[in-house]
Formats: C-alpha cells, sequence, structure tokens
C-alpha cells in the first residue's frame, strides 16, 4: 500500500471528482475536473488525446496537484485534501492502453462507464484515452474540512539508494 493517510485513501477511493491542476507555459496554474482513480499507490486520471492542453502542460511541467474538495462528490464526506506529486502522461497507445491501465477502477467507481463503452462506436474520439499516472509526493488534510487550521502535512517516505 501507499503512504498517503488512511482518510486520505478513503477520499480518492469514494471521490467521484478530483481538481488536477497543472502549470500553463506561462507559469499560470490551471484546474481541470477529473475522475481520481486509487490504485493504492498512484492517482490515476484520464483525459481524451483530442486537443487536451492539459496534457501537453504536463508533458511541459509534471508538478501537479489533485484537490478533493467537493462534498457532493465524495459521498457526503466534509473531509479536504491536496495531494501534490509529479505526474506522466501514457498515451502509447490511445485506443486500449488506458482499458488496461484503469477500467477496472474507473468501473468500480462508476459502473455506469459500461453503458458508456456499449455506444463507443457513437462515441470513437472520446475513447481516445491518455492516463495521467500521479506519484504522490505531498499530502495536505484537513479532517472535516476545516481549512481554517493549520493541515495535517504528510511526505512521502525518502526512497533507499539503489
Amino acid at each position: 500500500m501507499g503512504w498517503l493517510p488512511t482518510p486520505v485513501e478513503e477520499l480518492l477511493n469514494v471521490a467521484l471528482v478530483g481538481e488536477l491542476t497543472v502549470v500553463r507555459p506561462d507559469g499560470r496554474a490551471i484546474t481541470h475536473p477529473l475522475i481520481p482513480l486509487y490504485d493504492g499507490e498512484r492517482i490515476l486520471m484520464h483525459s481524451s488525446t483530442l486537443f487536451s492542453r492539459k496534457l501537453e502542460h504536463i508533458k511541459a511541467n509534471p508538478k501537479v496537484a489533485v484537490s478533493l474538495s467537493d462534498d457532493v462528490a465524495m459521498k457526503g464526506n466534509l473531509d479536504r485534501a491536496t495531494i501534490q506529486g509529479t505526474a506522466r502522461v501514457i498515451e502509447d497507445d490511445p485506443h486500449a492502453q488506458w482499458e488496461r491501465l484503469i477500467l477496472d477502477l474507473w468501473r468500480r467507481k462508476e459502473p455506469a462507464i459500461d453503458q458508456f463503452l456499449k455506444a463507443r462506436v457513437a462515441l470513437p474520439l472520446f475513447f481516445e484515452r491518455a492516463v495521467i499516472e500521479i506519484t504522490p509526493q505531498r499530502c495536505l488534510y484537513w479532517p472535516g474540512g476545516n481549512t481554517a487550521r493549520e493541515p495535517q502535512v504528510s511526505s512521502a517516505p525518502a526512497r533507499a539508494a539503489a
């Protein structure tokens, strides 16, 4: 398992929307709502490859943040978290690779995806997807969503030299 605090892992597992913030070439941050999928170590998100500037921004600057702040998207959980990390875009095969990497996680979180898959022929460009793999490095957590208090801060353990 990963090093993120258990309540943050629970947020990731339940959240239907997370806010992915990337940095544009001019240094400005831009935020995109996406479905966060958590495999126990990494946060995986996905994006259409068609005209996706967020993918280009990540390739140019892989420093990202994922915020979990919408209590409706988190099924009433008021906790808040921001996870900072490094992202990479996986897009070697936009037709099938995403299915191998994230479909099971996506299906567990949002079973309605199977209905969209049935309409795949009608929406072919939607299903040309890239996976955004985020390695968490730092986590800020606000129990109960009280952002007036300092967050609980956690950092990834240092990796042993090989």
